[in-house]
């Protein structure tokens, strides 16, 4: 009998499941690809047709995690007029509201990665794709509505926002603070330095600065944590303090200031969640 794509995709959720919880209690090295078709009640031979490896489906889980995040994200109520770093934030959250359940398991999957970083990032994973394409359109509509100056390399900048991610990711496994304070600080300061950057138009500063949202500098700094943050308040003073560049009809009155955000409920990094009663 033919199964259906509703029934597929059922069965691989199944698997998955099944993985993140004898993984989390044996790890991924005492628990078989036998042992996940067992827990999922699937024949050994079916999971295969789902998944060739383990390594596969630890991908496959990351790849759903941000997936629903992303769908998460870009269905928030009055997102389309939320303002850059209000988006990139939401989306951060977002990815540690997904994560947050099985923290553990995304402990060993860091460990898995730095175990063998080529044959994780070898692996296909297609939410990376739609992150890099997700964040280029946040900075399209930054750029149209003149919050930030032109910005040339907005594919470069979504690609660098997954490596950024994987960094907060590190950053929130190590943070012991109530309620992740520490993690919400290092978002709201590495993004509002990538910001006000981008609003100044100092494109250099953000290469200079650009280590923040690197993998190697991101694993490198995060073992220093209160380092990371002095540094990123540093850099958010540095930018701040620039002058912004002069553009044609500087002279015309400034825009009237926005109405101040009503207050949101707590997230996995302690913030308050936009659009919400």
């Amino acid at each position: 009998m033919k199964t259906t794509r509703q029934q597929q995709e059922a069965t691989r959720r199944q698997i998955l499941a099944s993985a993140v919880d004898l993984m989390t209690r044996q790890g991924f090295d005492g628990t078989t690809m036998k042992d996940i078709a067992r827990a999922a009640g699937i024949g050994d031979a079916t999971i295969y047709k789902y998944f060739p490896t383990k390594d596969r489906i630890v991908v496959g889980y990351l790849d759903d995690a941000v997936q629903q995040a992303l769908d998460a994200t870009l269905q928030t109520p009055g997102f389309a007029g939320y303002q850059l770093q209000e988006k990139l934030q939401r989306l951060t959250d977002a990815v540690l509201e997904h994560l947050l359940a099985d923290r553990e398991f995304v402990a060993q999957v860091r460990t898995l990665a730095q175990r063998s970083p080529l044959s994780m990032l070898a692996e296909p994973l297609a939410a990376r794709q739609r992150l890099r394409e997700v964040v280029a359109g946040f900075l399209e509509a930054a750029e149209a509505s003149g919050e930030i100056e032109p910005c040339d390399f907005k594919g470069v900048a979504g690609s660098l926002y997954t490596d950024y991610l994987a960094g907060v990711v590190t950053y929130w496994l190590g943070d012991t603070s109530d309620e992740f304070a520490d993690t919400t600080q290092l978002v709201d300061l590495s993004l509002g330095v990538l910001v006000q950057t981008l609003r100044s138009g100092l494109v250099n500063r953000v290469l200079q600065l650009g280590g923040f949202v690197l993998r190697s500098q991101m694993a490198r700094l995060a073992q220093h944590r209160s380092g990371l943050l002095g540094l990123l308040q540093l850099a958010r003073q540095t930018v701040g303090s620039a002058p912004p560049p002069e553009r044609p009809g500087a002279g015309t009155p400034p825009a009237p200031p926005r109405k101040p955000r009503a207050a949101r409920p707590a997230t996995p990094t302690g913030k308050k969640q936009k659009g919400t009663p």
